[in-house]
């Protein structure tokens, strides 16, 4: 591959930070394309464990330079306690990371507008982190916010910043907030973070065209996932921007003809975070079991993760919508242990397969999942390095998924360090 995007084929949390941590080992450059600090991508260096909310997995490569497009929406001061945090860690950043001149700022009232949103919805809540993202992506679309290359001029921040802060105010006073938002304080906040921020503004897509021009590699770093996509997810229980690969070249400003190839990562099983249907969702005890072996709690808030067992159907409209040329499955280990396996190979309404997945959140409440039993294989997989080594009955199960879901595996995850991560050469029999 040249540029390859990574992306979630689930509802996020399927380990993307873990791929794109291995796959940049490859890359020159590595660019986030999505989301803002609402994502969490853990990832392991041998036996140190670190969280990035930000900056893309690929920062922990020495070679390699990381960039956060203008389809991302960034939070300054989450980024700077993030850098000085890697390099408090000893993570040398000096030239090897950049910030597009076109992505917005998440600014302080987008929070407490997120906040007083979401408590507004009672017992509508959709799930938000409360990081401002949406709010923040609202006024992009509404052409008021606040983008990098705005920080250069002051005058033009404050007047920017100024115009938000009266409508906020009033966006605050009728949900009943008491809460209001001061231009001086914001100002002054800024100024904090200004300098830094300034420094590290580039044009993203220029680099990228420029790096693969000069025969460099690219990948391109989803957040979230497929299901969360503010289309073609199971809206409103979405987030805010465009996860799928579609929006990899409008959110870094290249080209969708330089996109070679589409990596969908999905887990060996399924979760998602706060509200809406999840069709295979496990019963309470076997997915506390799950969400313990798997560590399934939010990167980002904590929150412990729903867990169910892995869905076809899910997978297969993720391949659809993102046109993937490959698979990586990752947390095989987690399910080491059991001694049975569902898979859910489609759904039924009333008794009556669903042809294609439900484009309505009531629609996907109503199905059933049609589920297939295959025997776990009580084994460890986190030594295995070849897909050989493999025990027969996980290389049967993971036949099965690539069969399911249409798509050739390339890479399976049996554990969360580096070396735990099996590439499966193009065309091999997985069985």
């Amino acid at each position: 591959m040249r540029c390859l995007v990574v992306v979630g084929a689930q509802w996020g949390d399927e380990g993307k930070g873990k791929i794109v941590d291995v796959l940049a080992e490859q890359a020159t450059i590595v660019a986030r394309y999505q989301g803002g600090a609402n994502a969490g991508h853990t990832v392991w260096v041998e036996e140190d464990e670190f969280i990035l909310h930000l900056i893309p997995s690929g920062i922990l490569n020495p070679d390699t330079r990381c960039l956060l497009g203008n389809g991302v929406v960034v939070d300054p001061w989450v980024l700077a306690r993030e850098i000085a945090t890697l390099r408090d860690r000893g993570i040398d950043l000096d030239g090897r990371l950049g910030v597009s001149r076109r992505a917005h700022l998440v600014l302080p009232y987008h929070r407490l507008l997120d906040a007083a949103q979401e408590d507004s919805r009672g017992a509508a809540k959709i799930g938000t982190t409360g990081r401002g993202i949406g709010p923040a992506y609202r006024d992009k679309v509404a052409r008021t916010g606040l983008r990098f290359g705005d920080l250069r001029d002051v005058d033009r921040t404050r007047e920017i910043v100024a115009g938000a802060a009266v409508r906020a105010n009033v966006t605050l006073a009728g949900l009943g907030d008491a809460r209001r938002v001061d231009t001086d304080d914001v100002m002054s906040r800024l100024e904090q973070v200004r300098r830094q921020m300034v420094e590290l503004s580039t044009d993203a897509g220029d680099e990228i065209r420029g790096g693969l021009a000069a025969g460099g590699r690219v990948l391109l770093e989803g957040a979230q996932g497929a299901l969360l996509d503010i289309d073609h997810g199971t809206y409103p229980f979405v987030t805010s921007s465009t996860t799928t690969a579609g929006g990899a070249a409008s959110g870094v400003g290249i080209g969708p003809t330089l996109i070679d190839e589409v990596l969908g990562v999905v887990k060996a099983y399924i979760t998602r975070v706060g509200a809406g249907p999840l069709p295979t969702e496990l019963a309470e005890a076997e997915a506390e079991r799950l969400r313990q072996l798997g560590g399934e709690f939010g990167a980002t808030t904590g929150r412990p993760r729903r867990p169910g067992w892995f869905d076809a159907s899910v997978a297969r409209y993720a391949a659809g919508v993102n046109g993937f040329t490959g698979l990586a499955v990752t947390k095989l280990d987690v399910l080491d242990t059991f001694e049975e396996i569902r898979l859910a190979t489609g759904y039924e309404v009333d008794g009556t397969p669903v042809a294609s997945f439900p484009d309505s959140v009531a629609d996907l409440a109503r199905v059933t999942p049609v589920f297939e039993r295959w025997p776990g294989w009580a084994t460890d997989t986190t030594g295995c390095r070849t897909f050989a080594e493999l025990p027969g009955a996980a290389r049967r199960y993971l036949a099965r998924l690539e069969e399911v879901c249409a798509t050739p595996i390339r890479f399976v995850g049996v554990g969360a360090a580096r070396r735990e991560t099996i590439a499966v050469p193009a065309g091999a029999a997985l069985r």
